[in-house]
């Protein structure tokens, strides 16, 4: 073991680094963005006020019962039991072979949308109640409250943790070698064993995983500041007065 040999190993297998990184990070992007999308749309339905009577109540109540079993049930099972369970579970019991891409997008979307729907609720109840009456005295429905008052603070405010589990989402893509996902490990599970070497493939595989996770928290981060903008914001009006004085 040696700089010489990491350098080796990463100069001969380069392209399958690349290629298990490049579908590490398709992955994660495609599962976060659909999961934050489906956390937003549970979240509004999770928020939507339950009427003292009537079919709508009936309804949702339903709808909140089955959205916190889908809730619990992926976030109190690991994901890679989830992913052999509806990878090689639905071939088994319904005879359907599932892409693998397109299965480990559906799992770590689902997965993460069960995560970003109770943070998107937490956002939402932590709205000031005020701003709900105002909208309601203006005649605007539940749909149009969240669209144009309520949802756009949420996606403010949620955006740390929403990167958060970008950031877990590409560590977590590792757990989808179990149904031969050609992501970073699995890559580097195959390099290892077709050279004998572990730990060099292993450390540069790490030093993958470290550059992706830092570069996307550091954008993230850039991101958060710019939309919370200037620290030393003064109003207009303020300024006028304080000159006039």
């Amino acid at each position: 073991m040696s700089l010489e040999s990491i350098i080796k190993v990463a100069v001969d297998n380069w392209p399958m680094f690349v290629r298990g990184a490049g579908m590490t990070l398709l992955i994660s992007i495609v599962g976060t963005i659909i999961g934050l999308v489906i956390g937003l749309l549970v979240g509004i339905v999770r928020t939507i006020p339950i009427p003292d009577k009537g079919g709508k109540r009936v309804l949702l109540n339903i709808a909140n019962k089955l959205l916190s079993v889908y809730i619990e049930f992926f976030r109190g099972t690991p994901m890679i039991v989830q992913s052999m369970v509806i990878y090689y579970g639905t071939a088994q019991a319904f005879g359907v072979q599932l892409n693998r891409i397109g299965a480990a997008i559906f799992i770590v979307s689902i997965n993460t949308g069960a995560y970003m729907s109770e943070i998107v609720r937490g956002g939402i109840i932590s709205i000031d109640k005020g701003q709900f009456e105002a909208a309601q005295a203006v005649g605007m429905t539940h749909v149009q409250t969240m669209m144009n008052v309520i949802l756009p603070q949420v996606i403010r405010n949620i955006l740390p943790a929403t990167g958060n589990e970008f950031v877990i989402n590409i560590k977590d893509t590792s757990v989808l070698n179990v149904i031969s996902v050609t992501e970073l490990f699995f890559q580097t599970k195959s390099i290892a064993g077709a050279t004998f070497s572990f730990f060099e493939p292993y450390f540069i595989a790490s030093i993958i995983y470290l550059i992706m996770t830092y570069t996307i928290t550091r954008i993230l981060r850039a991101a958060e500041k710019r939309f919370e903008g200037p620290a030393n914001y003064i109003m207009a009006g303020n300024q006028m007065q304080v000159e006039r004085l």
